[in-house]
């Protein structure tokens, strides 16, 4: 049966692994991805879940798969991209135009009516 959105939508979905926010949170807090591997069938990874590498959100089948891909360019790329600070939904919504606009306020100069 294809899928709604065609023959390769299927595939991308199969291939999409964590979002950055989800990756950084993982970083910064273990309980988060305790909560993560808790959820998956370690019967169904490869390895049993053993290689897994934080960053890129993959399991490996073996340690030299998993060496290799730590000295690989992707990996290298996705560190540096971690270390930024992923975007807030406060800055997606300003960015977009929505929410609250800081402006300046009057002085208080410009709001005094001098009288005489």
């Amino acid at each position: 049966m294809p899928a709604i959105r065609g023959a390769d939508s299927k595939k991308k979905t199969r291939r999409h692994t964590r979002d950055f926010d989800q990756i950084h949170a993982d970083l910064h807090d273990k309980r988060h991805l305790e909560q993560f591997h808790e959820a998956q069938v370690l019967e169904e990874l490869p390895a049993f879940g053993d290689f897994y590498c934080v960053e890129c959100a993959k399991f490996y089948e073996s340690e030299a798969n998993y060496k290799s891909h730590q000295k690989s360019k992707p990996h290298k790329r996705r560190v540096k991209a971690m270390k930024e600070e992923p975007y807030s939904q406060k800055e997606a919504e300003a960015a977009a135009g929505y929410g609250t606009a800081v402006t300046k306020k009057p002085d208080a100069e410009d709001s005094m009516i001098v009288e005489e």
